[in-house]
């Protein structure tokens, strides 16, 4: 199997078989992110992509789902990813998704009939790179898109029948911002819901921007018991209708998970009980911030 460079892909597909498309990210630009800074983005060649399909066929393994590696296989035209879809069909015909990660960059290049045909073909569940619908937010991690066109494109993605998962990163809006943030992120997602919510803990990297901001005191990193206050607060405004909320990133001080809206009160009492047992075993730890940089 063709594997270039550093693999990423969210902690729900770390069981699923994945399958090189792109090497490296198309946008590489945000300012919170150093996985792709030394690795030039390059589509991979479809030899490439059948050898891996022909391989994966002589396992004998029965596989339901492909995740699409890297960055954001969804940049790739319209007619590669049919391609790229009829090939696994016709090697490996018991596949039902196939999942990747998606910017709202590249939502934004596919019309609602390209979405559709897409879905036809068998992608769904999209890893949907939002982070925040915080306006001062959006522009801080320089992700090349506006929250109106968020709006705009996830609502373009539901139309077209996809499911997806929201990756938001809890923090990003900066200290002493945690409501508005989490009200502006929770007004897109009711609107526009998810079938999964993966809340993350901002981290500030070496090498980065955001680090290059803090250092400037430009951006302000919220303590951990405020981390943990903001994740309430989203659990508490997000009004959607069988739902995951995936808390578990290794980056989450708390991990969590559980079913809205039947579970946000017991989720909210783990986090609650696991706070406390902070505050008794390392008093002070909560209201100082977590140095996320070499993990």
């Amino acid at each position: 199997m063709h594997q270039t460079g550093q693999i990423y892909r969210p902690p729900s597909e770390a069981g699923v078989q994945r399958l090189e498309v792109t090497i490296g990210c198309s946008h590489n630009k945000c300012s919170f992110c150093t996985m792709y800074r030394k690795t030039p983005f390059r589509i991979a060649p479809l030899e490439d992509v059948e050898e891996d399909l022909k391989e994966l066929q002589k396992s004998g393994e029965t596989i339901t789902r492909i995740y699409l590696t890297n960055g954001d296989p969804f940049v790739l035209s319209t007619d590669r990813l049919v391609k790229i879809a009829e090939m696994v069909h016709q090697y490996l015909p018991e596949v039902e998704v196939l999942t990747c990660y998606a910017s709202i960059q590249n939502l934004k290049a596919k019309s609602l009939e390209e979405l559709k045909l897409l879905k036809n073909v068998g992608y769904d569940e999209l890893y949907v790179g939002l982070e925040s619908a915080y306006e001062p937010a959006v522009k801080l991690i320089n992700k090349g898109f506006c929250v109106e066109e968020a709006y705009e494109n996830i609502g373009k993605l539901k139309e077209a029948g996809m499911r997806y998962t929201a990756l938001l990163m809890m923090g990003i809006g900066g200290k002493g911002n945690s409501e508005e943030s989490v009200k502006a992120t929770a007004k897109l997602l009711n609107q526009y819901p998810p079938y999964r919510v993966s809340a993350l803990s901002t981290a500030v990297l070496r090498g980065s921007e955001l680090e290059e901001l803090c250092n400037k005191d430009e951006y302000v990193q919220l303590t951990e018991r405020e981390l943990v206050e903001e994740e309430k607060m989203l659990l508490r405004e997000l009004e959607i209708e069988d739902c995951i909320f995936f808390g578990s990133h290794p980056y989450n001080l708390i991990t969590i998970s559980g079913i809205l809206p039947q579970d946000r009160e017991k989720i909210i009492a783990h986090l609650d009980t696991e706070m406390a047992a902070w505050d008794r075993d390392q008093p002070g730890f909560l209201d100082t911030v977590w140095d996320r940089k070499a993990m």
